[in-house]
């Protein structure tokens, strides 16, 4: 019988690479659909950890990209979890850039990532919930209905006046 729930930690993947010559652009900085791809793979297999099953990619927020990673800089990614509803989950991926002859390492980039898990003939299935269980992932827990809201409104999925989660930020008291 399938776990009923989950905590973050079970979910928590770590994936290094080394940006080689085939990874980068003509400025010798690492290719934007490289760190994507590397991005997209460190938190699907954080979702499947979670879910103990197939998944698939619904969507990925905004990455931006403010900090160059070098050529032979090595690039750590770490995944986890955030939320879980009925069958899809919220995982949140950081990404650092190190530069181990100098001694320099940085946070580069930061995205939330969206997966549904499938059954074998691809329909959505059901997943264990999550429970948080630092302050930390307790925040992320309660943001992530208002991201997965904004999500569907910006997909067209949902009428914004049933995003009740974001009512909330844009309505003024008078």
């Amino acid at each position: 019988m399938a776990k009923k729930h989950k905590v973050s930690k079970e979910s928590c993947v770590t994936m290094t690479e080394l940006v080689l010559p085939n990874d980068t652009n003509t400025l010798n900085n690492l290719m934007g659909g490289r760190l994507m791809h590397w991005m997209d793979v460190v938190s699907a297999i954080a979702a499947q950890k979670h879910s103990n099953r197939i998944v698939v990619t619904a969507s990925a927020d905004n990455i931006s990209f403010n900090n160059p990673i070098q050529l032979g800089d090595v690039v750590t990614l770490e995944a986890k979890v955030t939320r879980a509803f009925s069958s899809s989950m919220e995982v949140y991926v950081e990404v650092y850039a190190e530069n181990i002859p100098s001694g320099t390492r940085f946070k580069s980039h930061s995205a939330f990532f969206t997966f549904v898990a499938v059954d074998q003939g691809g329909r959505p299935i059901d997943v264990p919930e999550l429970k948080p269980e630092t302050p930390e992932e307790q925040e992320f827990f309660e943001g992530a209905l208002r991201r997965r809201q904004l999500r569907l409104v910006l997909a067209k999925r949902m009428q914004p006046e049933d995003a009740t989660e974001l009512k909330s930020i844009f309505e003024t008291g008078v």
